[in-house]
């Protein structure tokens, strides 16, 4: 995947994308990042360690966090991807929602719009994306970030995914985004039970016949939490089983917090898929 002068090597291995939160009220790291070189010697560890991409995020996504205002969000990130851009040479994830942020970032240097509503929240996104010739996630939400987990319910999780994701692809070609610059996420914990999550990522593969690559997202997340009883920075192992299932059955990129344990686990189930 060409993502400006970056080539992601989606079809050759499983690519790692290192999570870089600039914000106060993430689950698991939240305030940790706040100061831009800070975060930006973050982001030179994590490419040291292996990330193919850095993802920054300004807006906690955690179940019941309140939303912020575009400005908040360029005040947050914006030092950030300049600092990172300077010094980091892997492709820069933006992880918005929002039109105006996704314009800056862009314009900044991002390569990547990691969208959590798949487009549906602001209805410019699109066209912003297809005119930076910019890589996209489309990810699926039941709700948004403040009330996704107030008892999420569907009559065929995967079928309702699937149509949603499906949707969205069409969505963002038809405003002219790049049809090989579009990755598809079926949302971890995004207006999802525990039964909601498993069942995805054991059934995964049948989102390989919407033939777009498939990111997984579950580094630390409740899930692990509810079946392991381990806190948020103690979910290693958990996140590291989550991932590796979720490469045997068809994810190309993980998101993840620790990318030089989950570069290993990557690596060997590459290997074991290859053989």
């Amino acid at each position: 995947m060409q993502l400006g002068d970056y080539v992601l090597p989606i079809e050759e291995r499983t690519c790692i994308m290192g999570v870089l939160n600039v914000t106060p009220d993430s689950f698991s790291d939240g305030g940790m990042y706040l100061d831009p070189d800070r975060a930006a010697q973050h982001a030179k560890n994590l490419a040291a360690e292996g990330a193919d991409i850095i993802d920054i995020g300004g807006e906690s996504s955690r179940p019941g966090a309140k939303s912020i205002t575009p400005q908040e969000e360029i005040d947050r990130i914006m030092p950030v991807i300049r600092a990172v851009k300077a010094l980091v040479s892997v492709p820069i994830s933006v992880d918005t929602y929002k039109s105006e942020v996704a314009r800056l970032a862009l314009f900044e240097g991002a390569s990547i719009v990691n969208d959590i509503s798949g487009l549906k929240s602001d209805p410019k996104m699109a066209s912003v994306i297809a005119e930076f010739d910019a890589g996209v996630v489309l990810m699926h939400m039941k709700g948004t970030p403040k009330d996704m987990q107030s008892g999420p319910e569907y009559g065929n999780v995967i079928e309702e995914i699937y149509e949603y994701l499906s949707k969205a692809i069409d969505l963002a070609i038809t405003a002219g985004i790049d049809k090989d610059k579009i990755i598809i996420d079926p949302g971890i914990g995004f207006g999802k039970t525990l039964e909601h999550n498993l069942l995805i990522l054991k059934e995964l593969e049948e989102f390989k016949k919407l033939k777009k690559p498939i990111l997984i997202g579950t580094s630390r997340k409740s899930f692990i939490g509810k079946i392991t009883g381990a806190e948020a920075g103690d979910r290693l192992m958990g996140t590291a089983a989550s991932c590796a299932l979720a490469i045997m059955n068809g994810a190309n990129i993980i998101r993840v917090h620790n990318v030089s344990a989950l570069r290993d686990v990557a690596k060997v189930v590459d290997a074991i898929k290859g053989a």
